[in-house]
């Protein structure tokens, strides 16, 4: 009997899909396992507007960087069965994101509210500070909350000190403050307190005061009393949870008590407020 003979051609091509299919069967198999391990973690979207520095924006690298975001990174570094990313967008379309649990967390230095509250759940406060008003240095006219009746402010939808102003104008609807709305970063908005196209900004203390350092802005700061202050919020910041994660805010608040502790929040406040410490009071 003669025996056959398999072309060279034939057998070379018969090892090559061989290995081919080798090869794809464990290619799926650790593709498999890869898959298996990411869905054994819970994956969170963490939404920011971007803005205002230094709690949050873009820097010269296009990296989105801020007090709130190292503060959400160091949480979650905490949390390693939760799989983080970012997505920055409209600051009020974090609220309706976080409506419809696209996403599941806002990072935008966000104060307390009672409207906001009756939403969405508060983390424990990621930072301390004082509410102030920033007027121009020739400008004697504002000294308390009562004074800015009649007076004008550029401010942006939906935040705590527009919801502040646009309830203070309920109560004053006779002589109420005059806003005007914008999407303008805060460095425009101060410069134009500054060179009196408004008369005024409310804003966050430890924020002024680095603006006013970093740029050289001619602006007083204006201290509120308690009184005044609750006008707008409590003086903290914290992290926004979409409704029915109560888990997830009770493994967030067990991880910012941790890094509060040890010292992270500290270090990374000094980091972003020319070594201004506004790390919430130790539990």
């Amino acid at each position: 009997m003669k025996k056959r003979v398999v072309p060279k051609r034939i057998g070379l091509a018969f090892t090559i899909l061989t290995l081919a299919v080798g090869i794809i069967g464990c290619g799926s198999k650790a593709d498999s396992n890869s898959s298996n391990s990411n869905n054994d973690k819970s994956k969170i979207v963490v939404a920011t507007g971007g803005s205002p520095k230094p709690f949050t924006y873009v820097n010269d690298k296009n990296e989105l960087v801020g007090y709130d975001i190292e503060v959400v990174n160091a949480v979650f570094n905490k949390l390693p069965q939760y799989e983080v990313s970012f997505e920055k967008t409209e600051f009020t379309s974090i609220l309706t994101g976080l409506d419809s649990d696209r996403y599941q967390v806002g990072a935008n230095n966000f104060a307390m509210n009672k409207e906001r509250k009756e939403k969405y759940s508060y983390t424990d406060p990621i930072f301390k500070n004082q509410y102030v008003i920033a007027v121009a240095k020739n400008n004697n006219s504002i000294k308390s909350f009562k004074d800015l009746l009649g007076k004008t402010s550029e401010v942006s939808a939906g935040n705590n000190y527009t919801t502040a102003l646009e309830n203070f104008n309920k109560d004053n609807q006779g002589n109420p403050v005059k806003l005007s709305y914008t999407e303008a970063d805060l460095l425009p908005i101060l410069q134009h307190v500054e060179g009196g196209q408004y008369d005024f900004q409310l804003i966050d203390k430890s924020m002024l005061n680095q603006y006013i350092d970093e740029y050289g802005l001619n602006l007083n700061v204006i201290d509120l009393s308690e009184e005044d202050s609750n006008k707008i919020a409590t003086p903290f910041s914290y992290l926004l949870v979409s409704k029915g994660n109560e888990k997830l805010t009770n493994d967030i608040n067990k991880a910012i008590a941790e890094i509060i502790k040890d010292g992270t929040v500290s270090q990374i406040s000094k980091k972003y407020f020319n070594n201004g410490d506004y790390a919430p009071d130790k539990k």
